[in-house]
């Protein structure tokens, strides 16, 4: 008997220590997870940087700032500190968004403005986190001096203020994308934060007007109704992602360049574009010194607009026999556009095929729409700034989604 009870607690003790010795791995194996779980999530941390910051919390006071507005005024919280309400909106110049939504702005400005209200505008952007290949909208970057131009074509009527520097301003108030709004009361209390209203597209009329309904609520002494919403816009161009450039040149200088030969014939196919796409065409050679020098900017303008309705060509009229020097060139700008060199050596038969109207001075430029229509032409040199305009504006591209 005492034998079989012996047998008992010992099988008792044995399972007992089991237990204990499976609990003591369970709990290191947790341990060790939580660990790699906590490396991971800080690794995770690093590799993105602080390119999400905490949205300002409704009740909370305006944080303040200094910034420097377009007409070259400082502002400050106290620069509006005789408004009932303060309206400011992290908005920018190359996002199709908040491209839609500028006349929105003016309109309020403009209906809210006796009533007490200020309107102002803060572009949040680190304009060197900006990349081309997301300027396809837009004519303009987010530059302090591109903001200047935007400013003025459009007739702002309300403060546009430069953060991209530090961007400490949008740090502190939190915007997720472009247009962000927050809407402060008397005692810059924010009281609504969230988007303008829920129709994007300029034409279409928006079913909730949320911005005007929050400012009249607190005109009228009372809180919004709807006090917070999502954003749907442009990310925010935080400074981390300027290290998103190096692997993009890094892409571009992958991408292959070359060129073949064409005539007479296939220049005429050229010119009658029975693509979809808006052509852009230039005519160039690799001793003409303007054409060399402007080259690098229609480079730029295919890498911002190729990714829309858009395509861009050239044409070297070079001798044939400099093909390699031709394409050496082309490589050294990373020409991985569509590159052609005249297969003729009489140059007369080249002006004619291009456009009879040219008189035969390179560099020579034209933009055709599908179906051959020439809306651009220019003999010498581009001026960039107005062929971006030009091609942007141009009703198969367009500003807007």
């Amino acid at each position: 008997m005492k034998i079989g009870i012996k047998i008992v607690m010992n099988q008792f003790r044995n399972q007992i220590t089991n237990l204990y010795l499976f609990i003591n791995f369970l709990f290191m194996k947790l341990i060790v997870f939580s660990a790699i779980a906590i490396i991971v999530l800080l690794s995770f941390k690093i590799e993105r940087g602080d390119d999400d910051y905490e949205t300002l919390a409704i009740g909370a006071k305006a944080p303040n700032f200094k910034l420097t507005g377009v007409d070259g005024k400082t502002y400050t919280l106290k620069s509006f500190s005789k408004s009932n309400v303060l309206v400011i909106i992290f908005t920018c110049n190359h996002c199709p968004t908040a491209q839609a939504y500028e006349e929105r702005i003016k309109q309020l400005t403009k209906d809210y403005s006796p009533k007490g209200v200020s309107v102002v505008a803060i572009s949040p952007n680190d304009p060197i986190a900006i990349r081309l290949d997301e300027l396809g909208y837009t004519d303009l970057s987010d530059t302090f001096e591109e903001m200047k131009i935007r400013s003025k074509q459009k007739k702002y009527n309300f403060p546009y203020l430069y953060d991209g520097k530090t961007q400490s301003v949008a740090k502190a108030y939190g915007p997720v994308a472009t247009p962000h709004v927050f809407i402060f009361d008397k005692e810059r209390k924010l009281r609504y934060q969230g988007r303008f209203d829920d129709v994007e597209k300029p034409t279409k009329t928006p079913n909730n007007f949320d911005t005007r309904n929050a400012i009249n609520a607190l005109l009228a002494n009372q809180q919004p109704t709807v006090q917070t919403t999502k954003v749907f816009g442009c990310s925010i161009k935080w400074a981390e992602k300027e290290k998103y450039q190096d692997k993009i040149k890094e892409d571009w200088a992958k991408e292959p360049v070359t060129v073949e030969m064409i005539d007479e014939s296939a220049i005429k196919d050229l010119l009658k574009n029975s693509s979809d796409k808006l052509r852009l065409i230039n005519v160039w050679a690799t001793w003409c010194g303007p054409c060399v020098t402007e080259f690098s900017e229609f480079i730029t303008i295919n890498r911002m607009y190729r990714g829309r309705d858009f395509e861009f060509i050239n044409i070297s009229a070079d001798d044939p026999a400099n093909k390699e020097k031709v394409l050496k060139f082309l490589k050294s700008k990373e020409a991985s556009s569509k590159n052609y060199l005249f297969s003729i050596d009489d140059k007369y038969k080249l002006i004619e095929a291009i456009d009879p109207k040219w008189q035969g001075a390179l560099p020579y430029t034209i933009l055709v729409e599908p179906g051959g229509k020439i809306v651009y032409g220019k003999q010498g040199r581009i001026n960039p700034a107005e062929m971006k305009k030009t091609i942007v504006e141009n009703k198969l591209i367009g500003r807007y989604y």
